[in-house]
């Protein structure tokens, strides 16, 4: 079977002519947006206490969690990141990004080729074309391959696959920051166990000092020293004190619950460690990176990003679909009698069909354009708010380290002083000059000092760790580079994205 020269002509010509269109694409190149003018995340700096300092040490820091100094906590997360259901749906939505950008690239980017085997059955009726005598009966068989393939004139399938390829991106940045939220969850979770395991233990020391204050006063009334109105006052706080610490155990259980669903346990099967504040250590270098640097760490602020890199291409697929669409399909086979005539020389038959469409009056199509234009300025406005809400958290989050600093030195300052008025009253005691009431009383002075101390020290621990490497993206500057590399198989992105 031969193709004749014209046609053979015609079609290389028609390559070479959409070979050259192809190298347009239509619609603005995404740029990147400018990082934020400003340099400080607060009006004024933040002082922060002798314990702690802002320094550029441990950007690099992916295991930030390791700066607490606890090994258990550390476990915990390593099981956490390899059985929690939540991380495992965000990789499964990633993969399925990454094959839909295959499957897209797969039929816009590369012919379609297809082989096609029949027979049938066939009667004819010679009636039907004004011809007499009696029907016959024959077999047809037919084999072809056919080629199917539309051009890309002005970039319309490119801007598509751009779309999907920051999709991909999307949720891959959507993968760091649910992994890093459950981070941050797990570390705030251990931390306030150990803050009610301590307050609960806090409290039950109060509890004891009280009710042996009630036991010597009932002893006073019955010995006719003491008013028994006085048992009625102390019992009201033995009461008051042993009512709280079943609401500190309900926040305890429920804590530990919580913890177990972080790790992918279910909550009754239990297993967890016990926590406690005396083994964790404050983290002394804080990595405080620059507005301009934190807009390339954050996973939320690359997410906006990538859903207006996504936005922009497709504003670009509304434009080229008002453009001219070009479309080569050819088909060569044979057709035969028999099957042993099916690949002989007089059998062959082939088609090429060149079909050049484009839109005359659809009203739609513009409309499509400016919808993908709106589409674009809202996810503009979406990020310029993740930006600024991600500047207002970093704020927070410095303000809360320094006046928790404050808060926690002041607390330190109370609990020495209630320890040294309690030792005071031990010696007093000891030599016979104050009573024994008076020991319980400074002693539980500093038990509920001490309380006051281990909220406020929790407080600060997860504001230093979990609240501070969330609010600065995870500890690791992203700036210019990809947080996750899923790449389409045989499918190299850097030829297709433009």
């Amino acid at each position: 079977m031969n193709i004749p020269h014209s046609i053979s002509y015609q079609l290389i010509m028609t390559l070479i002519l959409s070979t050259l269109l192809a190298g347009c694409t239509v619609g603005p190149d995404f740029k990147r947006p400018p990082p934020p003018e400003v340099e400080t995340y607060t009006s004024t700096p933040i002082v922060l206490g002798e314990s702690q300092r802002f320094s550029e040490k441990g950007e690099d820091n992916q295991q930030w969690w390791h700066e607490l100094g606890s090994p258990k906590l550390n476990a915990l997360i390593d099981e956490a990141l390899s059985a929690n259901p939540t991380l495992a749906g965000a990789r499964a939505t990633l993969r399925q990004a990454n094959e839909l950008y295959v499957a897209q690239a797969g039929s816009s980017l590369y012919p379609q080729v297809g082989a096609n085997v029949g027979g049938q059955r066939q009667r004819s009726n010679p009636s039907v074309s004004g011809q007499s005598g009696d029907g016959q009966e024959f077999s047809l068989y037919s084999t072809s391959v056919s080629v199917h393939y539309t051009f890309d004139l002005v970039g319309g399938s490119r801007r598509a696959l751009e779309s999907l390829a920051a999709q991909v991106d999307y949720q891959g940045f959507q993968l760091e920051g649910a992994r890093l939220t459950l981070l941050a969850d797990i570390v705030t979770g251990a931390v306030t166990l150990a803050r009610l395991a301590d307050q609960i233990q806090a409290t039950e020391a109060i509890l004891r000092s009280q009710e042996e204050q009630l036991a010597m006063t009932r002893e006073g009334v019955r010995l006719g020293q003491i008013a028994p109105d006085a048992v009625l006052a102390i019992q009201t706080q033995v009461e008051q004190t042993r009512a709280s610490i079943p609401s500190l155990r309900n926040q305890l259980q429920q804590n530990e619950h919580l913890l177990a669903v972080l790790v992918g346990r279910a909550p009754g099967t239990g297993g967890l460690p016990f926590f406690s504040l005396r083994e964790f250590t404050l983290p002394v270098d804080l990595p405080l990176t620059v507005p301009s640097v934190l807009v390339r760490s954050r996973p939320d602020i690359q997410a906006a990003e990538a859903l207006l890199h996504a936005a922009n291409a497709e504003y670009g697929v509304a434009i080229a679909q008002l453009y001219p669409q070009l479309t080569l399909s050819a088909n060569l086979g044979s057709q035969a009698l028999t099957t042993g005539a099916l690949f002989g020389s007089d059998s062959a038959i082939w088609s090429l069909v060149g079909q050049l469409t484009q839109p005359l009056f659809s009203p739609g199509l513009p409309a499509q354009k400016r919808a993908a234009l709106a589409a674009f300025d809202a996810a503009a406005a979406n990020y310029r708010m993740v930006v600024l809400e991600s500047l207002r958290s970093v704020a927070d989050v410095l303000r809360a380290l320094e006046n928790d600093a404050q808060r926690l030195t002041a607390l330190s300052a109370a609990h020495a002083a209630a320890q040294g008025a309690l030792e005071s009253i031990q010696r007093q005691y000891g030599l016979g000059s104050v009573s024994y009431v008076n020991l319980l009383i400074a002693q539980e002075q500093v038990q509920q000092v001490r309380i006051a101390l281990i909220e406020a020290q929790a407080h600060h621990l997860i504001e230093s760790s979990a609240a501070f490497y969330q609010a600065m993206g995870g500890g690791k500057s992203t700036a210019g580079t990809t947080l996750v590399k899923v790449e389409p198989t045989n499918v190299p992105r850097e030829r297709l994205i433009r």
